[in-house]
């Protein structure tokens, strides 16, 4: 089977830039990975990425012949990022794995594009292309995978895995990017995954947690999140987290239009402690915690939106339904918003100096409550004492 991509990124100053040198040096110039991958199915391309067979120090001297700047990222496991008419393309050295811990791995460089490729995760991921566009399939199976679209470890998928124990969030989460929802998950790499589940323990939470947002940013992780409840990899990752409402909320989201939210999704899965098990960011955890609080408060939608906002209150709104298998009914959508757009009509000074101190925090909240269960209607004159 023959491939050609044809794609922006492949004719672009920087990419001919950095092809060029190393060709012109002697060398191969393959792009590899997510880029080929993309463009060979249609899909949008972020990173470009370039394997070779010529060393790291070989790439930085004919970077900087051509009057590119080569910056070291990964010098030790082979990368050059050579930054190219402002465009940063990794170049890396082909490999091969010497020894592995499950979190990182020792390097031989290689001459041997297969050998590159042996060493990758994903059958669809070890797919190269020329300068030209012709793409390179080492192991014979990428290409028709990639069109079945069909995630399948390479090689033995315990010895996949056992090189690094984030492979398996990675297969849960290519499979929910690039599987085929129809043809299922692969019962080989998803056996593997559950035999293997308690190296997870092994990795950062940043990993863990990168991977996992990654996953629920997909537009349906549903069924492999559902996978990962049944092969006993989400108790690893998230103890007490619940699948089954994920794909209602899917659905409920297609319906209101919005768009996909990893911290939406994963406030509705729950866990214990997913905040710190994931490293969220700061914000990522206030805007979690906020979710969950409203979700267990039971708030009215016009509560809803006044006290979250309308597009977090439109969040809770999306995650009740799901929780009571419907959709979100218009009117308390149209309530909710209205809940977004009011402000309290009284102020502290309206209540100063009868009250003060504690009190006067106590009466502005029993004022509010009134003027919250009148839906907002109880005027200034009609709240104050």
């Amino acid at each position: 089977m023959s491939e050609r991509i044809e794609a922006e990124w492949l004719s672009s100053e920087a990419a001919r830039a950095v092809t060029e040198m190393l060709e012109a040096g002697g060398h191969a110039a393959w792009f590899v990975g997510g880029c080929v991958r993309n463009a060979l199915i249609g899909a949008p391309v972020s990173d470009i990425d370039l394997t070779t067979d010529a060393r790291p120090e070989r790439v930085v001297e004919l970077a900087r012949a051509a009057g590119l700047k080569p910056v070291p990222t990964g010098i030790e496991h082979g990368t050059i990022t050579v930054v190219a008419h402002g465009t940063p393309i990794e170049v890396t050295t082909f490999r091969r794995d010497v020894e592995t811990d499950g979190r990182r791995a020792t390097v031989a460089f290689s001459d041997d594009i297969a050998e590159d490729a042996a060493r990758r995760d994903f059958t669809m991921n070890a797919l190269y292309a020329d300068a030209r566009g012709h793409v390179a399939d080492p192991l014979g199976s990428g290409l028709a995978d990639l069109a079945a679209r069909r995630l399948r470890f390479i090689g033995d998928a315990h010895d996949r895995i056992r090189e690094d124990y984030l492979r398996i969030l990675r297969f849960f989460r290519f499979h929910a990017w690039y599987g085929d929802p129809q043809g299922g998950i692969d019962p080989d790499g998803l056996a593997a995954c559950a035999e293997l589940a308690e190296g997870i323990a092994g990795l950062s939470r940043e990993r863990v947690g990168g991977e996992m947002l990654r996953l629920m940013a997909a537009p349906d992780p549903a069924p492999a999140v559902a996978s990962m409840a049944i092969s006993g990899v989400l108790m690893r990752v998230l103890p007490g987290g619940a699948s089954d409402p994920l794909s209602v909320l899917v659905h409920v989201e297609e319906e209101a239009g919005l768009a996909p939210d990893p911290i939406r999704r994963l406030a509705l899965v729950g866990g214990e402690a997913a905040a710190e098990r994931l490293r969220l960011s700061r914000a990522q955890a206030r805007t979690l915690q906020s979710l969950q609080e409203a979700l267990g408060a039971g708030w009215g939608p016009g509560e809803l939106g006044y006290r979250l906002g309308r597009e977090r209150g439109l969040d809770v709104l999306a995650m009740n339904a799901a929780l009571s298998g419907r959709e979100i009914d218009p009117v308390s959508r149209e309530t909710m918003e209205a809940g977004a757009g009011a402000a309290l009509p009284v102020k502290p000074a309206d209540l100063m100096p009868d009250y003060t101190g504690p009190a006067l925090g106590e009466k502005l909240r029993e004022i509010e409550a009134r003027w919250i269960a009148s839906g907002f209607a109880l005027e200034r004159a009609e709240l104050l004492p």
